[in-house]
């Protein structure tokens, strides 16, 4: 079970989200910083922000992509999804936005991996739960991912040498 894990993500739709996922203390994961902190490295510039997600990557056993409606579009997303894979980290997707945020729920957006190397290699995991109406129920998602989250992180898919 991979137990050390880099989560990536879009900081600033699903970082509520992003803590439910980590209040679940199934994995442990790099700092996640608060918004002025993150702005401190943002505006040192594109090699600061690499050089913070290097040493966050580095000693990580898998990189998790928790996977918003907007997370795809993400440049940074995609830069760390092509970091994991060329450094043959194992690699999956858990999709989040079922999870409240700030009471309410988002759609689900596209796959993130589409557009890089591991398109097609990486599973994504859907813990959405919906009622009998079709809309999300946001705790009966979060349960399901509490009791899945440790099991998924495993299942990562890493680039074959060839």
């Amino acid at each position: 079970m991979a137990k050390t894990i880099f989560y990536s993500f879009h900081y600033q739709r699903d970082v509520h989200r992003v803590q439910l996922v980590r209040n679940i203390n199934a994995l442990e994961a790099q700092p996640l910083l608060n918004a002025q902190e993150w702005e401190q490295v943002r505006q040192s510039g594109d090699k600061a922000i690499e050089k913070w997600i290097h040493d966050q990557m580095t000693y990580k056993k898998a990189v998790i992509v928790l996977i918003g409606k907007e997370t795809a579009s993400r440049p940074w997303v995609t830069y760390e999804i092509e970091k994991a894979w060329a450094a043959k980290k194992p690699l999956l997707g858990v999709r989040i936005h079922g999870l409240s945020s700030m009471g309410g729920v988002d759609s689900a957006g596209p796959d993130p991996f589409a557009r890089t190397d591991a398109a097609g290699s990486a599973p994504i995991f859907d813990p959405t739960v919906t009622d009998w109406s079709g809309k999300i129920d946001s705790q009966a998602t979060y349960n399901k991912l509490r009791a899945n989250l440790e099991a998924w992180s495993s299942q990562g898919a890493t680039k074959r040498p060839w």
